[in-house]
């Protein structure tokens, strides 16, 4: 008995002593503010304002050049529109970027022009870079349409337009999101997700100088979509479970993609997962790093639920879109979260960025597309740009006065 009461305390002190630890790693939920018995998980959360509504073609990339200047993408891929397909909002509404003969429709070839621009960030010089993914509703991924486009901002000029060649971008490529790290290579390297609109999703890899690119981690379970994935999706549980199952909602392998503050770690993971994943970029901007030695670097980071874009602020905090609870959380550096946003209108937050104090956000309302709902198109008009701090302001009483 006394054997047993033993083991019974070591257990008891065991359990006390990993919920002490976890407890290190997680937040207490916040206290209802409505005397209800229905779940709070529902109320909406953290401060944001809506920056623009746009009628009209759906917002994804989003970007923030010095001086506040921002920059929208509006990709032609689910929709082949006929507006700007990059833009900059200004106070009398939207300018093609950086003109019109390189953002509207025209005959010029697809190398010369933006097709559908989809993610878009900045380099710590504060140039603007995009990803072309080439695609346009309906029709084959045309030669030169996948390019990697960067644009300086003081001459609004494009400095680099890099195509990405046959065997890097594949039939059913979807050139997603990229980042760029300008402490490895001459002028720099671009990190791209490739999340396909097939099942062929990689990473993808490409130097400034040189135009050399290449496909990675194409086999890796790091960057390909979960089978048997379920997410809940404004209250309805969706499969993905191809080809047993069309997929319901917006789907897909490598997708959300973020730097470290230093540039030293790449962070990425799969739209249809909830695992986050992480690799050095000095392997990976490395083209002489074999793949076996880039799948071993590979480091699955854990849960993060299901997140679209990834951003990252200068404390290296990693803000994570969730289109399942349509929310922004964030990743603390010791692991915990934080949920930064929660609002019914946070349907599909997609495109994210981080300036300074500051963090946007492009709704999208991606899972209602035609092609998702039977061939019934159920986004509802506008769509925001929201805007939200990366530090709310704590909340004081005066009833407390120092």
């Amino acid at each position: 008995m006394k054997r047993r009461s033993l083991l019974g305390t070591a257990v008891s002190m065991g359990v006390a002593a990993a919920l002490a630890r976890a407890a290190g790693r997680a937040h207490a939920a916040p206290v209802a503010t409505e005397g209800t018995n229905r779940d709070h998980g529902l109320n909406s959360a953290g401060p944001f304002e809506v920056v623009a509504r746009f009628d009209g073609p759906g917002p994804s990339g989003v970007a923030v050049t010095p001086g506040r200047r921002i920059f929208v993408g509006f990709p032609r891929h689910a929709v082949n529109h006929t507006g700007a397909t990059l833009a900059e909002l200004r106070d009398d509404g939207l300018h093609a970027y950086p003109d019109a003969q390189w953002s509207l429709p025209s005959d010029r070839p697809p190398a010369q022009r933006l097709m559908s621009v989809h993610g878009m960030t900045t380099d710590t010089r504060g140039r603007l870079w995009c990803i072309d993914d080439g695609k346009l509703a309906g029709l084959p991924l045309a030669p030169g349409a996948a390019k990697v486009i960067g644009i300086d901002p003081a001459t609004n000029t494009i400095f680099s337009n890099i195509v990405l060649r046959p065997g890097i971008v594949l039939p059913d490529s979807h050139m997603n999101d990229l980042r760029v790290d300008l402490t490895h290579g001459a002028a720099g390297t671009v990190y791209v997700t490739d999340s396909s609109f097939g099942m062929s999703p990689a990473l993808v890899v490409v130097d400034i100088a040189t135009g050399r690119q290449r496909r990675v981690l194409a086999q890796h379970h790091a960057t390909q979509a979960e089978r048997g994935f379920m997410a809940v999706v404004e209250g309805r549980p969706l499969v993905f479970d191809p080809p047993r199952h069309k997929p319901a909602f917006v789907w897909g392998g490598a997708d959300g993609i973020t730097l470290s503050p230093d540039s030293g770690t790449l962070y990425f993971c799969p739209l249809t997962s909830r695992r986050l994943y992480s690799i050095p970029t000095a392997l990976l901007s490395d083209f002489s790093t074999t793949e076996a030695q880039l799948a071993q670097a590979v480091r699955d980071e854990g849960e993060k639920g299901v997140a679209d874009g990834l951003a990252t602020d200068g404390q290296g905090r990693i803000y994570t879109t969730n289109f399942e609870h349509d929310a922004i959380f964030r990743r603390n550096v010791d692991g915990s979260f934080d949920t930064m946003v929660r609002d019914p209108r946070v349907l599909s937050p997609d495109g994210i960025f981080v300036d300074g104090g500051d963090v946007y956000c492009t709704l999208g309302q991606w899972n209602r597309l035609g092609g998702l709902n039977g061939g019934h198109d159920l986004r509802v008009p506008p769509y925001y740009l929201i805007r939200f701090p990366t530090d709310p302001a704590a909340a004081v009483d005066a009833l407390h006065v120092k």
